[in-house]
C-alpha cells in the first residue's frame, strides 16, 4: 500500500533563496528527529557544522537533533537503496522519512522520475511533496531571468517565501499574484530567518505518516481552480474574482492576475495551470491512449499532473501522478473520499493550453475501440 512506503520530501530552490537556512531550522525540530536528510551535490552546505567533515565521499553522521545526514555526490539510487540497511539496528530501520535537499540550479524532475521509476526505490519510497524556497526580495528578477526557477515553482506542492521581513507589502502582493498564475494550488508560507513550522512542509501527499486515510481534497486542491460546469469540464482559473483566502499562519492565496504589464521575456507567461473534470466513468483504454497521445504531442511540456480517476469496472478510484513524460502507475484507493465520483485531473503545463488537452481526450473518447 502507498501509505506504508517511506515518505520523501524534496526541497529545492534557486541559488541564494535560503533553503539551507530553512533546512538548518527544520533539522532541529522534533518532527524531523527521525528523518534522514540527504544533501545532493555537496558544495554550498555547511549545516552550521553539523557535518563533521567535508570531502567528495559520502558523509554520514548523526546530527545533534537525532536526524541522520547523508551528503552525496554520486548515485542517488545507490544511496537510497543502501541507506535502509546502513542505518539499521538489529534489523530495524532507524528513520521514518527522508528529506532530500538539491542544489539551487537543480531541476527537480529527474529526482522525482527516479523515485517513480526505479524499481528498487518505488517499492520502498513515495514522494510526499516538493518544497521550493523562493527569495522574496529577488523573486521577480529570478523568475524573469531563469526558467529553472519558474519550473521549480510550477512543480511545487509548497512554496516558502523567504526573507519576508525585507519585502515591502506591495511587492509581496505582486509576487503572490504572479505565483497564483504559475501554480495556484501550491501552499504558500512567508518565512523569516528560515523559521517554518515542520507541519507546513511535511505530509503534503495523499497520506500522512500518522494516518492511513488518504486526504484527496488537500492533495488535489481543485478548489484553487475556478470551476465552470459547462460541458462537465473545469476551466482555467478565472481572473475576475477579487477575493483573498486567508488560511492563517502566514499562508496567502491572492487573486489570479491579469493586471501585470506583459513582458514577452517572462518565462512564466508560458505556464498554464488548469483542472479538468470528467462526469462519466472513463475506460482504462481511453485513459492510457489519452496519456500516450499527450506524451507524443506535448511530452515534457506537461510539467506536472495529478488526479483521481473513475475508471469503468472499478468500484474504487485510481490516483495518477506524473511529472513531465513520466507517470507513476495508477494506484487504487480503498474508497471514494466523498460523494463526488467525477474524474478530476490537475495539469501544470508549459505552452500547452487546456483546450489542447481537452480536444485530445474528446478525440480518444469518440474513437471506437479496436479490441
Amino acid at each position: 500500500m502507498i501509505n506504508t512506503l517511506i515518505p520523501v520530501t524534496l526541497m529545492t530552490g534557486f541559488l541564494g533563496s535560503g533553503k539551507t537556512t530553512v533546512l538548518n531550522h527544520l533539522v532541529r525540530q522534533p518532527e524531523l528527529a527521525d528523518a534522514l536528510v540527504i544533501i545532493n551535490e555537496f558544495g554550498e552546505i555547511g549545516l552550521d557544522h553539523l557535518l563533521v567533515a567535508q570531502s567528495t565521499e559520502n558523509i554520514i553522521t548523526e546530527m545533534s537533533s537525532g536526524c541522520l545526514c547523508c551528503t552525496i555526490r554520486g548515485d542517488l539510487v545507490k544511496t537510497l537503496s543502501d541507506i535502509t540497511w546502513r542505518f539499521a539496528r538489529k534489523g530495524k530501520r532507524q528513520f521514518r522519512r527522508v528529506l532530500i535537499e538539491t542544489t539551487g540550479l537543480a531541476d527537480p524532475a529527474p529526482i522525482i522520475h527516479t523515485l517513480m521509476t526505479e524499481p528498487t526505490l518505488a517499492s520502498r519510497y513515495r514522494l510526499d511533496g516538493v518544497v521550493v524556497t523562493i527569495d522574496g526580495v529577488t523573486a521577480e528578477h529570478t523568475l524573469d531571468q531563469y526558467p529553472e526557477a519558474v519550473k521549480q515553482a510550477a512543480v511545487a506542492d509548497c512554496i516558502l517565501l523567504t526573507k519576508s521581513d525585507l519585502v515591502a507589502t506591495e511587492n509581496y502582493s505582486r509576487l503572490h499574484k504572479r505565483l497564483d498564475s504559475i501554480n495556484p494550488s501550491a501552499l504558500r508560507w512567508q518565512v523569516t530567518h528560515g523559521q517554518v513550522d515542520p507541519e507546513h512542509v511535511l505530509n503534503l501527499g495523499l497520506f500522512s505518516t500518522d494516518s492511513k486515510v488518504p486526504d484527496v481534497a488537500r492533495w488535489l486542491k481543485e478548489e484553487a481552480y475556478a470551476i465552470n460546469a459547462d460541458s462537465g469540464l473545469i476551466n482555467q482559473p478565472h481572473h475576475h474574482h477579487d477575493h483573498d483566502h486567508d488560511h492563517g499562519h502566514g499562508q496567502h492565496h491572492h487573486p489570479h492576475p491579469h493586471d501585470h504589464p506583459h513582458d514577452v521575456n517572462r518565462h512564466d507567461d508560458h505556464i498554464r495551470a488548469f483542472c479538468l473534470s470528467i462526469d462519466k466513468p472513463i475506460t482504462k483504454e481511453s485513459y492510457l491512449a489519452w496519456l500516450d497521445l499527450l506524451m507524443v504531442f506535448v511530452g515534457s511540456n506537461v510539467l506536472r499532473v495529478k488526479g483521481i480517476l473513475n475508471i469503468v469496472g472499478y468500484d474504487y478510484p485510481m490516483v495518477i501522478h506524473g511529472v513531465q513524460h513520466i507517470f507513476h502507475p495508477p494506484a487504487p484507493l480503498s474508497a471514494w473520499p466523498g460523494e463526488d465520483r467525477r474524474s478530476r485531473i490537475v495539469f501544470i503545463t508549459r505552452d500547452v493550453e487546456r483546450e489542447a488537452v481537452e480536444q485530445i481526450f474528446k478525440y480518444i473518447s469518440n474513437t471506437p475501440s479496436r479490441s
